[in-house]
């Protein structure tokens, strides 16, 4: 399978790049600061399915001042987004129906959880409602010192479903979890990094050296070691001692095999 073509991601507000290991990924409706559509979603998790073997790094970005100002809210309007279901249309379809859309929307954000590589937000300006979801969905986030965080979907009337509640959790808590959404308040920058929400936080200006500095830290170590680490962890939370103990043992004869093999 192969990536959507520039003129398909360009329809969808996309651009990608690819440098050696790394995959660009850019938000690129500037003019809205990002917003977010289903046409957008698609294309994320099309892109998503196409990722290359040798890609160890995705970095997701925004063009302009912000990385995503959240869900384009033309959706919420009876008219929404033209070829689109509206969400009035998608509140009076059937329950399946509208678990199936949503849930193909949510495709757009768990493919960042692959294994395969690291993901990293790089994070400027408003990451609001779907933008921070998107944001929470990466493994990594560097923050800007400018960046907004915003859980908006409770002041709409909403919940956040686009994936975001689960690293949300993980990352400050039940309660601080609960307190930034029910509140929907703006979270700063530093007060996000104090949080956990950013594993750094640069100075606007330096946030894309940084990041290419990151990548290459990402990438130092051999692909198949980060690759089984990552899925290590990510098992970690739900496992008892017994059980991930077991999943490191398994784990660790692949690597002795795989290092074995490559040795003769």
């Amino acid at each position: 399978m192969s990536y959507p073509s520039s003129a398909e991601l360009a329809a969808a507000g996309l651009e990608i790049s690819v440098d050696g290991p790394a995959l660009t990924v850019t938000l690129n409706r500037p003019d809205v600061r990002n917003a977010q559509t289903p046409s957008m979603w698609r294309a994320l998790a099309a892109i998503g399915a196409a990722v290359e073997p040798d890609v160890r790094v995705v970095v997701v970005r925004g063009a302009g001042a912000s990385f995503s100002a959240g869900l384009d809210r033309s959706m919420l309007s009876p008219e929404g987004v033209e070829g689109e279901a509206s969400f009035p249309q998608l509140a009076a379809a059937p329950a399946t129906e509208f678990d199936a859309t949503v849930a193909s929307y949510q495709e757009g954000f768990t493919w960042l959880r692959n294994p395969q590589f690291v993901s990293v937000a790089a994070v400027q300006g408003h990451a609001v409602g779907a933008g921070f979801q998107l944001a929470l969905a990466c493994d990594l986030r560097v923050l800007a010192d400018d960046a907004q965080l915003c859980m908006k979907e409770p002041a709409l009337g909403l919940v956040p479903d686009l994936t975001g509640t689960k690293p949300l959790v993980e990352a400050v808590g039940y309660a601080r979890a609960l307190e930034i959404c029910a509140t929907a308040r703006w979270v700063p920058a530093q007060e996000a990094y104090a949080l956990g929400l950013g594993q750094e936080l640069v100075a606007k200006e330096t946030l894309d050296g940084r990041v290419a500095e990151l990548v290459a830290a990402l990438t130092a170590a051999p692909h198949a070691a980060v690759s089984a680490t990552k899925a290590l962890l990510q098992t970690a939370s739900r496992l008892d001692l017994a059980d991930q103990s077991a999943a490191e043992r398994r784990a660790q004869r692949g690597r002795f095999v795989d290092l074995l093999a490559a040795s003769r």
